[in-house]
């Protein structure tokens, strides 16, 4: 199976059918197109749920765990919103779908973690509805590390992170964040704080680069100063990317995506140049 989403998001792998996801949706035209699309590209059989009764019966039905929900915030039975809680409440990871959105709406829907929202006012709906259900479905092959001395800031990052289903691994410090990247070679992208008390951001940078180049491993720094040069700095070090804190989670979650994309693109291109030349005849 291969495919690529509209932001670029690239994927070859093994068929999603395994996963269970339910649709809480009350439009016919949208089941019927998400049910066709998530069917064509990763052969998924979407349960679909046109009111809150139906979604209460499709959950208590059958004990096997539900991968995935896709839900709007309001669906007959569920005027107010109750079907989204319903959700979160059973700590099931849903994707909104939704036609009604502003700032209000946002935060709410930020406040209850969950995976994803998508909005329903674009002709391109539907695709960019399904490149975020194959991201969180296939987010567990890469592996994060994330580098901060404050146990809030990794713990935020942490939960953001494991939110969209990436395995996660955290370091206090500089020194333990080499060890890790010593014993872990999987790990594929390091989210590193700028100021640090015995290796800070720039040199902890410098370290990894004098063993892994951006093409094994992608590099996002983060600080909270004003200082705005710091980002010049930082890529200079060998950075990939640069963030201001406090994040806008969106952007995070883009940058996130956006870098681990890259890594992916430039593996894919070097399985491609290692292939001997009778395969790539064949091809």
């Amino acid at each position: 199976m291969t495919f690529l989403g509209i932001s670029g998001m690239q994927y070859s792998g093994q068929s999603l059918a395994n996963s269970r996801i339910l649709l809480a949706e009350d439009s016919n035209v949208f089941t019927s197109m998400i049910r066709t699309r998530l069917k064509e590209l990763f052969g998924i059989e979407i349960e679909i749920c046109r009111s809150f009764e139906e979604l209460q019966f499709a959950y208590d039905r059958s004990a096997e765990p539900v991968t995935l929900a896709i839900s709007n915030i309001n669906l007959p039975g569920a005027e107010n919103g109750e079907a989204l809680e319903y959700l979160i409440d059973l700590s099931i990871p849903t994707v909104v779908f939704t036609g009604t959105f502003h700032e209000e709406t946002r935060d709410k829907l930020l406040s209850k973690d969950i995976v994803d929202y998508i909005l329903k006012d674009n002709v391109f709906a539907v695709e960019m509805l399904a490149e975020s259900v194959c991201r969180f479905l296939t987010n567990h092959r890469h592996h994060v590390l994330i580098v901060d001395d404050s146990p809030t800031a990794r713990a935020l990052l942490s939960s953001r992170l494991k939110r969209y289903n990436f395995r996660v691994s955290v370091a206090e410090n500089g020194a333990k964040a080499l060890a890790i990247l010593k014993t872990s070679p999987d790990i594929g992208l390091v989210v590193t704080d700028y100021n640090m008390p015995d290796i800070d951001g720039f040199e902890l940078t410098r370290r990894i680069r004098s063993v892994r180049g951006s093409h094994e491993l992608r590099i996002i720094g983060v600080s909270s100063s004003s200082n705005r040069l710091l980002s010049a700095r930082f890529l200079k070090a060998g950075g990939n990317d640069f963030m201001l804190r406090p994040f806008i989670d969106e952007e995070f979650y883009c940058r996130v995506n956006q870098n681990l994309d890259t890594l992916v693109q430039i593996r894919s291109m070097q399985a491609k140049l290692k292939e001997p030349a009778s395969v790539k005849s064949v091809a």
